[in-house]
């Protein structure tokens, strides 16, 4: 739904032609502006959740038919009021219909740790779910570790080379200077190259993309086979990202805005932009520290959106209304299931 739909379903709405749907989402729409005029949207966030309310609007009400006689700046107001009104409906204050299944308490789970391993000259450290890890590696660099991730590296660099591997999951590098030594970072069939420079690399073994994003300095990036041999290669400069397809073995080199939609994770921050079903449900399972067992009939799915200090319940509430499934939690699991 565009800003023009918006404006005629406000009209359908003053005139009252509007279906009833129409008219109780618009209803909950200006009840929420006076409750939330003080609130404040950072600009970022809003933009992803304007996304995903049009794309949420686009599924649940059918275009409407033109009205001739608009009065343009009183539809100016209206659309901006009700654009934000609905960021702040949906992403802050919405709750699921009454047809949800009613929500169990998650249970009280300790405190995830990581664990580390010293063997044949290499320090290896894992994280659980829920659970993040900063390591400071002995040049200087430094690395965050995402949850349900694995990252190996020399207990000693040699005087030539610099080289990590980033066996599992996520993390985000921050690359002291040493002209005489290259820093690699390794991940599935990416091989990321750098001399001082902040990145951050996902590499999900059950995700299908795997991402190098760039936020200072410049990068190298080597496509390799089987064999350890570079096949394609792309220079990387700030705000730009490669996406590798596992299946297709390709290179997309994107651009990105702000540096919290690649980040966030390190602030506790989910931030969705057309992410595909499975990377959402891992940074779900990552940030809360637990597993998500999909019996709907709904596997393929992308969602648009920024979480930024919501617990698991409103994540889920949210997320659930805008691709009409339903949830119940059970312990440390999540079941969605096809809403009735």
């Amino acid at each position: 739904m565009d800003t023009e739909q918006i404006k005629i379903l406000l009209e359908r709405y003053n005139q009252g032609s509007c279906s009833p749907e129409e008219a109780d989402i618009i209803n909950q729409w200006f009840e929420r502006i006076n409750r939330h005029q003080s609130a404040v949207v950072d600009d970022a966030a809003l933009d992803l959740q304007l996304e995903s309310i049009k794309l949420h609007i686009n599924e649940q009400i059918a275009p409407a038919t033109p009205v001739r006689r608009m009065y343009a700046w009183y539809w100016s107001a209206a659309a901006a009021a009700i654009l934000l009104a609905a960021a702040l409906f949906w992403f802050n204050n919405q709750r699921p219909a009454a047809t949800l299944l009613p929500e169990k308490q998650l249970a009280k789970l300790p405190p995830a740790k990581s664990n580390r391993v010293e063997k044949d000259g290499f320090i290896e450290i894992t994280t659980a779910k829920g659970a993040n890890e900063n390591i400071v590696l002995e040049d200087g660099s430094s690395i965050a570790l995402n949850a349900g991730s694995k990252v190996r590296y020399p207990s000693h660099f040699s005087a030539s080379a610099r080289n990590v591997f980033l066996e599992e999951g996520e993390a985000f590098f921050q690359v002291s200077t040493d002209p005489k030594r290259q820093f690699v970072v390794r991940a599935a069939e990416i091989a990321t190259t750098a001399l001082g420079t902040t990145f951050n690399i996902r590499a999900y073994s059950q995700e299908n993309q795997v991402t190098v994003a760039l936020i200072s300095g410049k990068v190298k990036i080597d496509q390799l086979n089987g064999d350890g041999q570079e096949t394609a290669s792309m220079i990387l400069l700030p705000s730009e990202q490669i996406s590798y397809n596992r299946q297709s073995l390709s290179l997309v080199k994107t651009v990105f805005s702000k540096p919290d939609e690649v980040t966030g994770w390190q602030q506790g921050y989910l931030v969705f932009r057309d992410a595909p079903y499975n990377e959402i449900v891992t940074s779900i399972e990552n940030r809360y520290g637990v597993t998500v067992i999909n019996k709907s009939d709904k596997t393929k799915w992308n969602y648009t959106g920024f979480f930024k200090n919501e617990s698991l319940k409103d994540v889920m509430d949210i997320i659930c209304i805008a691709k009409s499934l339903s949830y119940t939690i059970k312990n440390d699991t999540i079941y969605l299931v096809n809403k009735n």
